[in-house]
């Protein structure tokens, strides 16, 4: 269901992939790390130098509790009446400084939506074929028996399966909500845990709570819109080669699909790097527009950064295509 596999990492009591992209999230030292510090002082006795050691002071670093929880899955999610199985991806990472598990829960009743996902059976799974949807190969999470287990900065993807009631009506929104938080306990960040962190350690709560707690939404008849673009190279002796000084003839189709309607939509597209816009070739439907801001549809700016922007306003499945047309050469 969803295009960007942007996660790729799986942590359950089975399994465990390390997230690839990941940055380093966890703080600082790991738990139960020894921190030893021995002090040394020389001195002379006549001609003999002479030295003396300290005894050896050792601190091992305690465990913090952090959890980060992300939502991979758009913001939105179309679904329609009786749709069964309809999930939200989820990653959760360990931000603390020891291994640590992680407790799953969603709630899909909420009471600030229009209408209440009906959790599946089961409601989570770990997408532990990567896929980003769900699948034959994915786990089906068991509170207490397969809880994830996550080193620091390890994430486990987890997916929320709920269903549509057929009652819902086009533009109805219903939203679920997934936590995760530390086995070994959450809270006001500061709380201490005697003995039960990394190698006997304190485990001490952090900045997150050790919870973590995020939304998905799900929008009944939401409508999609896609872009789908191409390009011709023209050159300047007459073929079709990318040389310095070519021209690049872009045209974006953007479509509308589904009921309901996509309200104040804009095309924008950055000007590639290496290339320079041609004035007064952007188009709409083929009707030329000029490159000046509030005149018409269309607009060349260069803030941000080069662009040519298009403003399409309210676009139905009935709109069909919508052609934006442009042109750069090759610097």
């Amino acid at each position: 269901m969803f295009s960007p596999r942007v996660l790729r990492a799986i942590c359950t009591a089975a399994l465990c992939f390390v997230l690839g992209s990941s940055k380093a999230l966890a703080v600082g030292v790991p738990a139960g790390t020894d921190i030893t510090n021995t002090a040394e002082v020389t001195y002379a006795i006549g001609a003999t130098t002479a030295t003396a050691t300290s005894n050896v002071a050792v601190v091992t670093v305690a465990e913090i509790l952090d959890v980060v929880v992300t939502r991979q899955s758009p913001a939105n999610i179309s679904v329609s009446a009786n749709a069964t199985q309809q999930e939200v991806l989820f990653a959760v990472t360990n931000s603390g400084n020891g291994p640590e598990t992680f407790r799953l829960v969603m709630n899909s009743v909420i009471g600030s939506d229009d209408f209440d996902p009906t959790p599946s059976t089961p409601s989570i799974y770990f997408d532990t074929d990567g896929s980003g949807d769900l699948s034959p190969g994915d786990t089906a999470y068991t509170p207490g028996t397969n809880d994830p287990v996550l080193n620091p900065d390890t994430s486990v993807a987890v997916l929320v399966v709920n269903d549509i009631p057929g009652t819902v009506v086009d533009g109805n929104v219903g939203i679920t909500q997934f936590t995760a938080d530390a086995r070994t306990g959450s809270g006001a960040p500061g709380t201490i845990y005697a003995a039960q962190g990394a190698a006997g350690t304190d485990a001490v709560v952090g900045m997150s709570g050790a919870a973590g707690q995020v939304t998905g939404q799900y929008i009944v008849g939401g409508i999609t819109v896609n872009a789908v673009k191409s390009q011709a190279v023209v050159d300047q002796f007459g073929g079709t080669r990318p040389l310095p000084g070519a021209r690049i003839n872009y045209t974006v189709a953007v479509q509308a699909t589904g009921s309901g309607s996509a309200a104040n939509t804009i095309f924008s597209d950055n000007i590639p790097a290496n290339t320079t816009y041609v004035p007064g070739t952007l188009r709409l439907n083929s009707a030329l527009l000029t490159d000046a801001a509030a005149d018409d549809a269309g607009e060349f700016s260069n803030t941000p950064g080069a662009r040519v922007r298009v403003t399409l306003g309210t676009l139905t499945q009935a709109s069909g295509t919508q052609s934006i047309q442009f042109a750069v050469t090759i610097n």
